[in-house]
């Protein structure tokens, strides 16, 4: 019996062309996969965006819909391309021109997890790679793909919102004016993935739950943003990282007090960032 990819949460009915993704937060972990990994439960987990599907999970509730992975990173990254295949992890790959990503075991296979910790004592083979990429990978491209393509057909943009969450310690050095941390950084790729109006629009969003926002630093988008952000063709794509300390235990991977008073505080933000894909006649009869 194979394993399902992701989760997909539709709204009762459509009013958005906002899609919103969670491409990291998958936790099924194949009973084959922990029996070969030299790591703990919790090391395991570690490159997880834990919890962040729950976070997003009222999306539907502002007719849009929510995709969010089963698949867990450490397994098969979906925010990495299908043929960033790692040769120092998988037999029989070729090695191909530099990629960083792949150069740090951080490939569509991981061959490590955070702070460079190794998954495996040996190699995977290719056949075992590719059936990764055909369970996991392009089952939830299909879909979100297929979730694009509606809100293109149905509302003439689409704009998709793929949720991540980043360590504590990663945002050390991203801080603004007086050395503040930012909450949250929104990665479009430097302005190649979405359009100004859409980035500004989600920023004063965040800026109006009383959340720091950075933009692109250090986090600006990797292969989704890349792959679906064509704003040219109206088709808008945003990165969100969220500091975990905001609502998690990071060394426990649990949620801490503070994770419902967040996500209720998140859920103005989510409906604020629906509404920016609602057609302009619908807004200005809800005003």
């Amino acid at each position: 019996m194979r394993m399902a990819a992701f989760d997909l949460t539709r709204p009762e009915a459509r009013t958005s062309c906002v899609v919103f993704a969670s491409p990291h937060s998958g936790r099924d972990y194949p009973e084959t996969f922990l029996a070969r990994t030299r790591l703990g439960p919790r090391q395991i987990r570690s490159s997880e965006d834990a919890f962040v599907d729950r976070l997003f999970a009222a999306a539907p509730e502002h007719g849009a819909p929510l995709i969010a992975a089963r698949v867990p990173r450490a397994w098969v990254d979906l925010n990495r391309a299908a043929d960033e295949l790692d040769p120092a992890l998988i037999e029989g790959v070729k090695r191909r021109s530099h990629n960083p990503r792949v150069a740090s075991g951080l490939g569509v296979i991981p061959r490590v997890v955070a702070g460079g910790r190794p998954i495996y004592t040996g190699k995977i083979d290719l056949a075992e790679a590719r059936d990764r990429l055909a369970t996991g990978w392009t089952p939830y491209h299909a879909a979100l793909e297929g979730l694009l393509a509606e809100s293109h057909a149905q509302f003439g943009e689409s704009i998709l919102i793929d949720c991540h969450s980043m360590p504590h310690e990663a945002i050390d050095l991203a801080g603004g004016p007086g050395g503040k941390r930012p909450h949250v950084v929104l990665g479009d790729r430097y302005g190649a993935a979405a359009a100004p109006r859409i980035v500004a629009r989600i920023e004063a969003a965040f800026a109006a739950a009383g959340l720091r926002v950075a933009r692109n630093t250090p986090f600006a988008g990797a292969y989704v943003t890349q792959t679906y952000g064509r704003p040219a063709r109206r088709q808008h794509a945003v990165q969100i990282e969220i500091d975990r300390a905001l609502y998690m235990d990071e060394a426990r991977i649990a949620p801490h007090a503070g994770f419902e008073p967040f996500r209720a505080r998140l859920a103005a933000v989510i409906a604020e960032i629906a509404a920016i894909g609602r057609p302009e006649i619908e807004q200005l009869a809800a005003e």
